[in-house]
């Protein structure tokens, strides 16, 4: 029949005590008063039902009994401690897995990731590209970019970009012979649509643009298909701010239209509440969301 163990506090004061051979040493390490270490190592005798301390003139020292449980315990706290050591030098270092949607992924984090190896040579980072925020955040992943409102129960929530849409195509497409002088004339073209035509809809619906063909135009499953769809002059997408940047850039697409319109919806980085506060993830959000105000004020189409 197995026994109950002794308290932990109990145990605690006891290892303290007969390291320093001292209640009163033991009582300043572990910040309590010397009346509470007698009182635990009383309730452990009393627990074990036999004398751990002995006190002659003036001196503690410790029985044959106590001597023995001593040098077992002080092994057992040094691997508690070095458990623990090990534990939370794995959250300051390590590997930092980041899980998010792929179009983010190659067209914004992948260019600019080596910018956070550099200043964290210790931590390893994996990339882990998924199709929607649904599990991104498993076992195995320790920080996800979720695209929402920025409320998911449980988790903690930084706001990256504010995202808007605005049209855009190819230069050869802007120069060709179907004019895109104003907004009606998107009637003319192929409209390029990401996921759904919601996306479509919602802009023309705003800027109150009658006679386009909604209905009509290829449907990509991800950002980057459309991007190139529209580098290639097959027709007029709609480019989010974050992720068509680097297109507009190169000067592969353009944006006919000054028109722009802000998404409810934008990119968070997002952990567990629990995880917040460990060191690789800390040194993650700090490096991501600097990265993200430095581009913050630069961010419009042009």
């Amino acid at each position: 029949m197995n026994r109950r163990l002794p308290p932990l506090n109990s145990l605690k004061a006891f290892e303290v005590a007969a390291r320093h051979l001292s209640f009163t040493r033991a009582a300043d390490e572990l910040f309590v008063t010397q009346a509470a270490v007698s009182h635990q190592i009383k309730a452990l005798e009393e627990f074990l039902s036999m004398k751990l301390f002995v006190r002659k003139k003036r001196s503690l020292y410790l029985t044959e009994e106590g001597q023995s449980y001593y040098l077992d315990l002080k092994d057992i706290f040094k691997a508690l401690n070095d458990a623990t050591e090990k534990l939370l030098v794995k959250g300051e270092k390590g590997a930092i897995t980041v899980a998010l949607q792929t179009s983010f992924a190659i067209q914004w984090l992948v260019p600019r990731i080596n910018g956070f190896s550099q200043m964290n040579p210790d931590i390893d980072v994996r990339i882990k590209a998924v199709n929607d925020n649904e599990g991104f955040l498993t076992d195995d992943v320790d920080v996800a970019i979720y695209y929402g409102r920025g409320k998911w129960p449980g988790i903690v929530a930084d706001k990256l970009h504010t995202e808007y849409l605005t049209p855009v195509c190819a230069p050869s497409l802007f120069q060709g012979d179907k004019p895109l002088q104003a907004l009606d004339d998107l009637g003319q073209h192929t409209l390029l649509h990401d996921s759904s035509r919601e996306s479509w809809q919602e802009w023309l619906r705003h800027f109150n643009v009658l006679g386009v063909n909604v209905n009509h135009g290829p449907i990509f499953s991800h950002s980057m298909m459309v991007q190139q769809a529209a580098s290639l002059g097959q027709g007029i997408a709609l480019g989010h701010s974050v992720l068509a940047r680097s297109e507009i850039e190169a000067g592969r697409l353009i944006c006919p239209f000054e028109e722009k319109l802000v998404t409810k919806e934008a990119y968070y980085l997002v952990c567990e509440q629990s995880q917040a506060d460990l060191g690789k993830i800390t040194a993650f959000r700090e490096w991501l969301l600097q990265q993200v105000k430095l581009e913050q004020d630069d961010q419009d189409f042009s």
